[in-house]
């Protein structure tokens, strides 16, 4: 069990510093001036010395290992105790936050290289699969303060926590796909705006259910 845990914790650090290793392979090969930042249309608004990269790069990966052992561990310090039944979910979150914050930060790097990107066509739909692959382990979340729709509702009532990421996940599974179909398909302009409503209504819809489950809760 301990070779298992620390294989599998070896493996997510891998992953959390490829981005720095994809630098290292390319850094000799990029000019004193890179793009540093980029608007959302793709075009470069910043230029610095590539050994800013460096930080910015490191500073991500960092961020990554971090989010990924506060996720595994925040069920030590849920005053619910309810968070240690889903344990192996917060471990699969994790994982998949790693992923996708190494994956953008691949992206910063392939940015500088390329001296442009087409952000709608990558960091948005890399949003959409994430909200896919989390909204596949909605349903089972317990109560707890941390990770998941945490509005009154939910976390005083049982039944209005487990119905509404039941709904929740559902919800996100099928937003994420439209959202990365979508931000795929159409023009940059028009994917900007259907990731910005597409995120703000899968935010917005399940706090409505759980105030409307509430409600009907109440009357009953």
């Amino acid at each position: 069990m301990n070779n298992t845990h620390y294989l599998r914790n070896g493996f997510i650090l891998l992953i959390a510093m490829l981005p720095v290793i994809y630098l290292a392979y390319n850094y000799n090969s990029l000019p004193e001036i890179v793009a540093t930042h980029f608007s959302l249309d793709g075009k470069a608004d910043k230029f610095g010395s590539k050994k800013e990269l460096w930080f910015i790069v490191i500073l991500l990966s960092g961020l990554a290992t971090g989010v990924y052992f506060l996720i595994k561990n925040i069920y030590r310090i849920d005053p619910k105790r309810t968070a240690k039944l889903s344990v192996a979910i917060f471990q699969r979150i994790s994982v998949g936050l790693v992923v996708f914050l190494s994956a953008v930060n691949i992206l910063v790097v392939y940015s500088t290289i390329t001296g442009s990107v087409i952000m709608t066509k990558l960091i948005f739909p890399f949003v959409g699969l994430l909200f896919v692959y989390i909204g596949n382990f909605m349903h089972g979340l317990k109560p707890n303060y941390f990770v998941g729709i945490r509005v009154p509702w939910t976390l005083e009532n049982e039944d209005n926590w487990r119905a509404t990421h039941q709904f929740g996940g559902k919800l996100w599974f099928g937003g994420g796909i439209l959202i990365t179909i979508c931000t795929l398909i159409f023009p940059e302009s028009a994917g900007i705006f259907i990731f910005i409503g597409g995120t703000l209504l899968l935010g917005l819809i399940p706090v409505i259910y759980s105030y409307l489950y509430f409600k009907k809760s109440k009357q009953q």
